[in-house]
């Protein structure tokens, strides 16, 4: 457990997001990579990876439901000095996990052919989609034991275990997919599938090797079987802190699955240049994850402490960090879109397509960035709603038109990816003025009362 309440305050964020970006660069290492050998099998199998991964901000959504509000309590209590409060929440969030996580399972694979069929340019990537899902549904399903012990650790202070963790699965995963895929050494290529069975003995190895972190009796937070009793209230708790951020991830996945609609009359390629773009996106966007993932339990535990004036502060020092690293980013895309795409692919079609989006998105990285800060902040405060309906109002504001431009002749991808910029735009507004009623409100803390 470290003590966040007090001590320099960029000090606490640039330590805990150092943690976290190490293991989220390696993350996306893994994941670029990846892409550069399902990117060796052709077209359609990129695109197939990349209708795919469209779940994973399902899961996002579904495990940020659990990870935002097990971090958000266990801050508050470890904020209070109240051990005992934080080992109940831990182990409930860990009985909330599992079942959250073996319903997810089981839906998915259900509908996992709908899917494929619904969302694919052709029949063979319909297939490559398919069999790729096959494997990675259950990786998925993993992810939720892992993020609620991640995120429990976070709420302590403690970063480093989950980084060890995430870097050790991340390197086994990037030597196991090359060999699957191609059936180096074993002579039985499985392709794509192989991409997904690498992930899959991956996690599995992070979950178990994540779980002896909390089974010594000197650990701050433990497993006690005795406390995973369901306690209906305390997943209450859970859940209305974390519902909104992670209904945030669905509206995301809710986007993500428009454009691809809208990007099947285009083909595979355009399907796959959009892919490529999005993993790329996500890789400039590192910092910013891993600042939000730092704001959240320094600023959670200070409003636990009832230190107003350092929870404000905080979203001060993140603002300030925040800014310089994603206008830098920005700058740099435009002028670097092009040679990126072209590593993971040939097809001219599928780069001409990625390096739209990665030019018009840019213009997105400051204000974006700026909002992951903001929402971490209402997570800290035990109130992500406004974030979640900011992100509605984004939603919506790319999607009606999206839809209704489709249908129009002469629609280009391009529409929208400047409705996203727009959109961006007006969330960020609403966010900051969200965020300021809430300091007035939230952190008008009265005097305890003393006897």
């Amino acid at each position: 457990m470290q003590d966040l309440t007090n001590g320099s305050l960029t000090a606490h964020l640039v330590r805990t997001s150092t943690f976290m970006l190490v293991s989220m660069v390696f993350q996306t290492l893994y994941v670029l990579v990846d892409l550069y050998w399902v990117g060796r099998l052709g077209t359609e199998a990129v695109a197939a990876v990349g209708v795919s991964s469209n779940l994973m901000f399902v899961v996002l959504g579904a495990t940020q439901m659990l990870g935002v509000g097990t971090t958000a309590l266990v801050s508050h209590a470890v904020g209070r000095k109240d051990r005992p409060r934080a080992l109940r929440v831990f182990n409930q969030s860990q009985v909330l996990s599992l079942v959250v996580g073996g319903l997810f399972l089981v839906i998915a694979m259900a509908l996992r052919k709908t899917y494929a069929a619904g969302l694919s340019a052709d029949a063979a990537t319909m297939k490559l989609v398919s069999d790729y899902l096959l494997w990675f549904i259950p990786a998925l399903a993993l992810q939720f034991a892992m993020v609620s012990m991640g995120a429990a650790m976070r709420g302590s202070g403690n970063f480093k275990p989950g980084m060890v963790v995430q870097i050790a699965t991340v390197v086994i995963n990037m030597a196991l997919a090359p060999i699957l895929i191609f059936g180096w050494g074993t002579g039985v290529p499985l392709g794509v599938a192989g991409a997904a069975i690498a992930t899959l003995i991956a996690i599995a190895i992070g979950v178990t090797w994540m779980a002896t972190y909390f089974v010594t009796s000197s650990a701050y937070l433990r497993f006690d079987l005795h406390a995973w009793r369901p306690e209906p209230r305390l997943w209450r708790e859970i859940l209305a802190i974390g519902l909104p951020a992670g209904a945030e991830f669905a509206l995301t996945a809710v986007y993500l699955v428009i454009v691809y609609s809208v990007a099947r009359p285009f083909g595979a390629a355009a399907q796959a240049g959009f892919g490529i773009g999005l993993r790329l996106m996500q890789a400039c966007f590192l910092p910013v994850v891993a600042l939000g993932f730092a704001v959240a339990p320094v600023a959670g535990q200070n409003f636990g402490a009832r230190r107003g004036d350092r929870v404000r502060a905080t979203f001060s020092a993140a603002a300030k960090i925040v800014i310089p690293a994603m206008l830098v980013l920005a700058i740099a895309l435009q002028v670097a879109a092009e040679p990126l795409i072209a590593i993971f692919t040939a097809d001219r079609a599928a780069i001409a397509v990625g390096r739209d989006y990665l030019r018009i998105i840019a213009w997105n990285f400051v204000p974006s960035g700026l909002i992951f800060v903001s929402s971490s902040m209402f997570q800290a405060m035990g109130n992500a709603l406004p974030s979640l309906v900011t992100s509605f109002a984004r939603i919506v504001c790319v999607a009606v038109p999206t839809i209704w431009i489709s249908t129009r002749p002469g629609f280009e991808l391009r529409t929208v990816w400047y409705l996203s910029v727009a959109s961006v735009g007006l969330q960020l507004a609403l966010n900051l003025w969200l965020l300021r009623r809430e300091f007035r409100t939230r952190l008008d803390f009265q005097p305890i009362a003393t006897v």
